[in-house]
């Protein structure tokens, strides 16, 4: 219980702004390719990274080391080989279209009245192809299309193919409710095992259905026969009952569009647990994974110290912690990101022993405290007093043969000091800074500072840390006296 709540705690609130997102951005990417080829091929790295992972936690080198080189090879592919896919789909009329929008509902083909035009112009000899767009890109195989934008109607489809109109050779592509294209001019086929009688139609009409994900309807003009080719698939169509139920199938819509709502509201919401389990293993790989430790030597701070009491010495100021996580994380903790303080408010004057926990420590989130190993910290503490102790020049150096300090006068003579009381008894004089007498020929003043030392004492407020030194100098004399 206490490692789980370790672990919750040492989850930032960066980290968790860092799993929303990648989810989200995870989710996304399966909202926009997902059924394209590039998808798959996705899946099947994302599988091989799994695996990667697996051989990595195992110390399979070799078997590492080619998993590394297949993924670099597959992300390679996936922009080649894939490029048109995935250059259609960023290529949004808006931002929101990327980011935000989920995808529309694919609006329900006019199926019947496709089917019953297709087999009207069948009963004619009016040839005819048609091409129903997957989720693959046309643009790259079909072209010379007319953009047309009209909705389906027996009478629109039936006037595009008469033989009087100018684009009636080429195919028709129908999206939705709508006819988008015309006249556009598909690839040509080059399999040998279609009959000998099939024409560049048909024979268009299989190469588009062999280069994409395409259902396309063709009818013959010489025979009036209705054929459909999807895949590799080439097969003649009897009645509009079954081309209704081909189209239906091929658009993902059919009379149980309650279920299919439910099913694609399931599929959403499944594709958005996975994204954030996916990218909070990812997360979890890389800052909890790989265990790593590290030995950090981090000052001590004293906190909540009386304010009539001062540290008078401690047993140390740095303590050694051994800290752990993941290698990405550990490596880059410093001293100062790490933080000891020891409360000093139940501190007493003499020795105190303070013992040292975790509870003093304070850690970047994601590192974990393994091992203290100082258990304990010795603080003497004093009470602060203050004193007035009399000043006194320290010179320095050697005086010219013949001269002679006679007279010093202080200004202030005492001042007060402040600290602890048991270095203060101990002191009956402070010094001033070296004041130097090698060139001093007459009398003068200087304006000197003052030494607090040892570093705990300091100079009491309202006094100034400097002091007025008045000397006078005399000659002396042959016989040993000065002479003024």
């Amino acid at each position: 219980m206490d490692g789980i709540l370790n672990f919750i705690g040492g989850i930032r609130w960066q980290d968790g702004v860092d799993i929303i997102l990648n989810s989200y951005i995870l989710f996304r990417l399966y909202i926009l390719f997902r059924g394209t080829n590039a998808f798959r091929v996705l899946i099947g790295i994302v599988v091989l990274w799994f695996f990667l992972r697996v051989a990595a936690f195992l110390g399979l080198i070799v078997t590492s080391w080619a998993m590394q080189g297949i993924i670099a090879v597959a992300a390679l592919i996936i922009v080649v080989i894939f490029r048109n896919e995935i250059r259609s789909i960023l290529q949004a009329r808006n931002l929101r279209t990327i980011v935000w929008s989920f995808p529309k509902r694919p609006v329900k083909p006019p199926v019947e009245t496709i089917a019953e035009t297709v087999f009207e112009m069948g009963r004619r000899h009016v040839g005819a192809l048609i091409v129903f767009p997957g989720n693959e890109n046309l643009s790259e195989h079909a072209h010379g299309g007319i953009p047309w934008l009209g909705k389906i109607s027996k009478e629109m489809i039936m006037s595009i193919f008469w033989k009087g109109n100018p684009v009636h050779d080429g195919a028709a592509i129908i999206q939705g409710d709508r006819v988008t294209e015309v006249g556009a001019v598909l690839p040509l086929s080059r399999r040998e095992d279609l009959p000998y009688y099939y024409g560049t139609r048909h024979r268009a009409a299989a190469g588009m259905a062999e280069l994409t994900d395409a259902l396309v309807v063709v009818v013959s003009e010489e025979r009036g026969q209705v054929s459909v080719a999807k895949g590799q698939s080439f097969k003649v169509v009897e009645n509009k009952e079954e081309l209704r139920e081909k189209l239906e199938s091929h658009a993902g819509v059919s009379s149980k569009q309650g279920g299919r709502r439910k099913a694609e509201q399931l599929e959403l919401i499944t594709a958005a647990a996975l994204s954030v389990l996916f990218i909070g293993a990812v997360w979890f790989s890389f800052t909890r994974g790989l265990d790593t430790l590290i030995t950090l030597e981090v000052p001590i701070e004293y906190m909540n110290r009386e304010p009539g009491l001062e540290i008078l010495d401690t047993s140390r100021n740095t303590v050694s912690l051994e800290l752990s996580g993941s290698g990405l994380l550990i490596r880059s903790v410093r001293p100062d990101q790490v933080q000891v303080r020891l409360d000093l408010g139940t501190a007493v004057p003499g020795e105190n022993i303070i013992p040292l926990t975790a509870e003093n420590i304070s850690l970047p989130p994601g590192v974990f405290l393994k091992n203290i190993r100082t258990q304990t910290v010795e603080v003497v503490m004093d009470v602060i007093i203050r004193k007035e102790l009399p000043v006194q020049v320290d010179w320095g150096g050697k005086l010219r043969e013949g001269v002679i300090i006679s007279d010093v006068k202080i200004d202030p003579e005492t001042v007060q000091v402040v600290g602890v009381k048991k270095i203060l008894d101990k002191i009956t004089a402070i010094y001033t800074e070296r004041v130097p007498v090698d060139h001093i020929e007459e009398s003068g003043s200087v304006s000197v500072r003052l030494v607090a030392s040892p570093p705990l004492l300091r100079i009491a407020g309202g006094y100034r840390d400097r002091v007025l030194v008045d000397y006078t100098v005399l000659e002396r004399e042959a016989s040993g006296e000065a002479k003024k």
